[in-house]
C-alpha cells in the first residue's frame, strides 16, 4: 500500500462518509470489526456507524453538514487527521473542531480514536437547544 492510500482513506471516511455525502461507502471504507472511540461513547461494527452518524444528524439538523479535513500526518497503519465539522442546526451555523487517529489494516479502517470540541458545542447551540438535542437523541435510541 502506498503511503497516500492510508491518508486518502481517513480523509474519504471523513469528508464522504461521516459528513453523509456517501454513508453507503462505509461499507467498502470501515471493517465490519470496526471499533469507534469518539470521545467517551465507543460503537462498533457498521451499525455503529449508523448510530454515530445519526448524532451528527441532530447536531446539523439542518441537513448540509460538511467535514473539511485540515491537515494529517500519517505513521505507518495510522493516520491522524484535524478536521472541521459545518452546518446548521434550525438555521443557526455550527461549527465543531476535532481530531481523529485511524488505524488501517488491509485497505480499510479498523479503529477510530475520536475527540472533539462539545464544550464549545454547547455554547453555540445554548442550553435549549442542548437539551432538546438530548431529548431527541434519547427517543431515537428507544425505536
Amino acid at each position: 500500500m502506498a503511503a497516500s492510500e492510508p491518508t486518502a482513506l481517513a480523509r474519504h471516511a471523513l469528508e464522504q462518509v461521516c459528513s453523509g455525502s456517501d454513508p453507503s461507502a462505509a461499507v467498502g471504507v470501515y471493517s465490519p470489526g470496526f471499533h469507534d472511540h469518539v470521545n467517551a461513547r465507543e460503537y462498533r461494527g457498521h451499525d455503529g456507524i449508523r448510530q454515530s452518524l445519526g448524532l451528527y444528524q441532530l447536531v446539523f439538523s439542518d441537513g448540509d453538514l460538511r467535514i473539511r479535513v485540515e491537515e494529517q500526518v500519517t505513521d505507518g497503519e495510522r493516520v491522524a487527521s484535524r478536521w472541521v465539522a459545518e452546518g446548521h442546526n434550525r438555521g443557526r451555523t455550527i461549527r465543531i473542531w476535532g481530531i481523529v487517529i485511524s488505524r488501517i489494516k488491509d485497505g480499510e479502517i479498523v479503529e477510530d480514536w475520536a475527540a472533539s470540541d462539545n464544550l464549545d458545542l454547547i455554547r453555540q447551540l445554548g442550553p435549549w437547544r442542548m437539551l432538546l438535542l438530548g431529548l431527541a437523541w434519547l427517543r431515537n435510541k428507544r425505536d
